[in-house]
């Protein structure tokens, strides 16, 4: 058992809710082990507030089976498989409904690159998939099918998938994904927002790639 993950993806998956991503237990959070094939994941219908690392289910990445002697895994828990079993560079999904995100999925819209902030972290605009049935992979196939550039996608009347090669990082994905799509909607409200050219919004996803932040020298 991976100790520190399974503590960060409780960790995080409280983070949801004081984020203001999720409420009461819909949502989750998991990461991967890859070495040791092992999925933790948020158990079903267990709040956030009352959510310990003890409750996070270890679940093995190639048959889908949770270890014996523990909760219930995520119902989501199929979707999160399929995206790291076709996305190896993937180390942790988050999954919310949060409210401004989820009302652009609500009209099957994507979230315009009209943003600096969009072309930062997404490299173009957030895709928004059709309606997708919650059945088998259905939800999986979808995301790898319909996602852009970025790290996170909307599903028509659901909700928001972000990933990350870390779980702070899926985190944050999914927390700027709902930034920006406040901050469109309030636009919305005032006119149309102009877009962002693609050549444009390519200089700054490739400045916040290569030299934003804290790198070696």
């Amino acid at each position: 058992m991976n100790r520190e993950l399974r503590e960060t993806v409780c960790r995080t998956n409280r983070a949801l809710l004081s984020s203001g991503l999720v409420t009461m237990h819909s949502g989750n959070v998991s990461g991967v082990d890859r070495e040791s094939g092992t999925v933790y994941i948020k158990p079903s219908g267990v709040d956030y507030e009352s959510l310990v690392p003890e409750q996070i289910v270890a679940v093995d990445l190639a048959s889908g089976e949770p270890r014996e002697g523990q909760l219930k895994p995520s119902v989501d828990l199929p979707h999160h498989l399929y995206l790291y079993r076709h996305m190896e560079d993937v180390g942790a999904v988050v999954h919310t409904h949060s409210n401004y995100a989820t009302a652009f999925a609500a009209l099957h819209r994507p979230i315009p690159l009209v943003l600096t902030a969009i072309a930062d972290e997404f490299g173009g605009e957030i895709p928004c998939a059709p309606y997708i049935d919650n059945q088998g992979d259905h939800i999986g196939q979808a995301i790898v099918r319909w996602r852009g550039r970025g790290p996170s996608i909307l599903l028509g009347n659901h909700g928001v998938f972000a990933w990350g090669e870390t779980v702070h990082a899926a985190l944050k994905a999914a927390i700027m994904t709902e930034d920006v799509a406040k901050t469109v909607h309030l636009a919305l409200q005032l006119g149309q927002p102009l877009p962002i050219p693609p050549d444009e919004a390519e200089k700054w996803h490739s400045r916040y790639l290569t030299t934003y932040g804290q790198r070696d020298l």
